[in-house]
């Protein structure tokens, strides 16, 4: 009979950037990490540059727009190994184009929030059950400064000329539904936080500052808290985001 792993943590959108560099942090701590991935040949190779570094690293086919993958990957997880510690989730996209909020296209919103905000919650949802078999399960959702409205609503404050309408209002949905899990879970042994990188430089956002490895660092800590550790807060290395 197989010994489950002490830790196991899933991570979302983990072939590359952030995603990949949060895995790899997570496995050097002990865990074994799900590297999930929407192309399954991609989420292969992942694993497998895992794998060389002396992690366990396992890849599953997940995409979070997808009802279908979702809870094949639920099923996996539970078949193999009855429960899951750590959800992050990673995956998200940014294809605003510069367009300015008034001509924004409605499809470029619809298809954003698909994956970065109805795809988050159907995938806590469906993982929900395994974190629950957890003695300290940890959900960690990757934010943004893009939605904090004080970044927008200041005059002297932002990123630009032209407000991403569809990333930075996902990013402040993604905020709303960290805090009501958070709420929702506030008597169990789970937590729920939401992260913030800060500008890293990833194929998303060329222009970032920061390693993809740097940015890790947020999710891999909120991953770990401890028992007496926050719940239903936006984190960065330096503490607490305002919202």
């Amino acid at each position: 009979m197989m010994i489950p792993p002490s830790k196991v943590a899933l991570v979302t959108g983990a072939n590359r950037g952030i995603g990949f560099e949060i895995a790899r942090l997570l496995g050097e701590r002990g865990m074994e990490v799900l590297v999930g991935a929407r192309d399954p040949a991609r989420g292969e190779e992942a694993a497998a540059r895992l794998q060389a570094l002396g992690i366990a690293a396992t890849p599953l086919h997940l995409d979070v727009t997808d009802a279908q993958t979702i809870e094949a990957a639920a099923l996996a997880i539970a078949s193999r190994y009855q429960k899951l510690d750590v959800l992050v989730n990673n995956g998200a996209i940014s294809i605003d184009g510069g367009h300015p909020p008034s001509e924004l296209p409605l499809e470029r919103l619809r298809t954003t929030y698909e994956t970065n905000v109805f795809g988050v919650v159907a995938v806590i949802q469906a993982m929900l059950p395994l974190l629950r078999r957890s003695e300290a399960g940890r959900i960690v959702n990757m934010s943004s400064a893009m939605g904090t409205f004080g970044v927008w609503s200041h005059p002297y404050m932002g990123f630009g000329a032209a407000p991403p309408l569809a990333y930075g209002t996902s990013k402040a949905a993604l905020n709303a539904i960290t805090v009501f899990f958070a709420r929702e879970l506030r008597e169990t042994p789970i937590k729920v936080n939401a992260a913030e990188p800060g500008p890293v430089a990833t194929e998303m956002n060329p222009a970032g500052t920061r390693t993809p490895a740097q940015g890790a660092q947020i999710a891999v800590y909120l991953a770990t808290l401890p028992p007496d550790g926050p719940t239903g807060g936006f984190f960065s290395e330096t503490g607490v985001v305002p919202w």
